[in-house]
């Protein structure tokens, strides 16, 4: 490996770092804990110090310590690891509220046509809002702005990216 192959993987090595600390530190405090609360939290296995050092990306992670911390924060490992996206999809933030554009309309008689876990998914959530709506007219549910953020996870994407989704789909329509 040439020096600059070196320079070059160190650097792409350190971004990912900050990557990954970023996401630490935004899990963090999803959870609502500080550093010092996290390290008080996990019984002192995670010291604030080195969790900071992390989420700074001035030190590695290794692969069991990742795991106990996933344990820790009680969410999946890959949750703490950044996601490789397109840039045409945005991780989905669930703490911006988009402008109401457009009502979303769902067109429950073409949802039957489609397959896959996503299609299954997407299916039992649209009849859970149709009992809770006790809205069975079976033929199109008008989807809701929390609806929407909800379906953007079944789908993983954004909020629009599930807009555009369901379009592809064939299942909405504007109003």
């Amino acid at each position: 490996m040439s020096i600059i192959d070196s320079e070059i993987e160190d650097a792409a090595s350190q971004l990912y770092g900050r990557k990954v600390g970023e996401r630490l530190r935004s899990i963090r405090r999803q959870k609502g804990l500080s550093l010092q609360e996290a390290e008080e939290a996990s019984e002192q296995e995670f010291k604030a110090s080195v969790l900071g050092a992390y989420e700074r990306g001035e030190r590695a992670i290794s692969v069991p310590r990742l795991q106990r911390l996933a344990r820790f924060y009680n969410v999946p490992v890959d949750q703490l690891l950044p996601r490789d996206r397109d840039a045409d999809d945005d991780v989905l933030d669930l703490t911006v509220t988009l402008p109401d554009r457009r009502k979303v309309v769902i067109d429950l008689t073409r949802l039957d046509a489609l397959s896959g876990v996503a299609a299954e998914m997407l299916t039992r959530y649209l009849t859970m809002i149709q009992v809770q709506r006790q809205d069975f007219n079976g033929r199109v549910l008008t989807i809701r702005r929390d609806d929407l953020r909800t379906i953007a996870c079944i789908l993983d994407t954004s909020e629009e990216g599930a807009v555009k989704r369901l379009d592809e789909l064939g299942l909405s329509y504007s109003r």
